[in-house]
């Protein structure tokens, strides 16, 4: 991994005087120079391995005493492709980002893609009252001001998607989760609502794996009220289920599923997901439940990790690289 040593001190009363001597340029080369924000610093360097053991680097960051941020990255990349991995689950993570973007097209870049592996406001999709913004779009259009194309996975809603008017190629986390269940005795594939009917069907024809989609009832924002479907339910006594679901924030879902599933004295629960958030007590809650957690590592937690990284590679390689 590449390292950045610590700049020295800025004068006082300047920011940027004179900071660092001139970098050397590098003579122009074919393959992806990776670059790993804060929030996704793992992927990147498992994405650079993916493409080859591409040129991969962290960049430097501080903050000043008033908290604003400063970034910088190492070298140039004149007449270079450089791939930024960041995910944006908090505005600091995003403001990083947008001043990545920035300093790697200051380094020379000739065309820079950003990989966000999970796209923070993508559930703020559309307004639902007056005087709100579409969160989503609003983020989309700020971070492909300078980038040539966008990877994301998985996200809550195709609706985003229509926010970019650059490429933008949305990778999934089913494959990464199905390589992961195929090593583990599985009899049934669960969608906890018939939204990720989609999600569950795919991975069902990965696995070779029936599966049914619970009925639900939203509650509030924490509690949902789950039921089986009237018809197609095979008997669950003694049987391994796994749950699937594109984010785990609260668990609440999660949690009546695997209850639900108990109640219908299944053998083993598994529950997996592309995006675990786990706010406050979810990751406990969903461990007294299930027998194993399973996430990818768009965002970091402490669930067993899948790594998407072949799959963003692969988008990378076969998307990108041709625009």
């Amino acid at each position: 991994m590449d390292s950045l040593a610590t700049p020295p001190k800025a004068d006082s009363g300047s920011r940027a005087r004179n900071l660092f001597p001139p970098p050397p340029v590098p003579e122009p080369g074919k393959r992806l120079h990776v670059i790993g924000g804060s929030a996704s610093t793992s992927l990147a360097e498992r994405i650079s391995r993916e493409l080859g053991n591409a040129p991969f680097a962290i960049p430097f960051l501080k903050r000043f005493p008033d908290g604003e941020l400063y970034v910088r990255v190492g070298g140039r990349f004149t007449d270079e492709d450089v791939v930024l991995v960041q995910t944006t689950r908090t505005d600091e993570q995003i403001l990083e980002l947008l001043l990545l973007e920035d300093a790697i097209r200051e380094a020379g870049a000739r065309r820079l893609f950003v990989v966000i592996p999970y796209f923070g406001y993508a559930r703020q999709d559309r307004p639902f009252f007056p005087g709100e913004p579409a969160s989503a779009r609003t983020l989309a259009r700020h971070v492909e001001l300078v980038a040539d194309a966008v990877v994301t996975v998985d996200l809550h809603s195709s609706e985003t998607l229509r926010g970019f008017h650059k490429p933008v190629f949305e990778a999934t986390g089913v494959p990464a989760i199905a390589r992961v269940l195929r090593e583990r005795p599985l009899d049934l594939l669960v969608s906890p609502d018939k939204g990720g009917v989609a999600r569950v069907r795919r991975m069902a024809e990965l696995l070779g794996k029936p599966w049914i989609a619970l009925e639900k009832k939203r509650i509030d924002s924490d509690h949902v009220e789950l039921t089986l479907p009237p018809s197609g339910v095979p008997t669950l006594e003694g049987k391994s289920v796994a749950i699937l679901d594109d984010v785990i924030s609260t668990g609440g879902t999660i949690v009546e599923a695997a209850r639900l599933l108990h109640r219908e004295k299944v053998s083993t629960i598994l529950a997996a997901c592309t995006h675990g958030l786990f706010l406050r007590d979810a990751f406990e809650r969903i461990k007294a439940v299930a027998d194993h957690i399973y996430s990818t590592d768009t965002l970091d937690n402490p669930a067993d990790k899948v790594s998407v990284a072949p799959d963003i590679a692969q988008i990378l390689q076969r998307e990108c690289a041709s625009l």
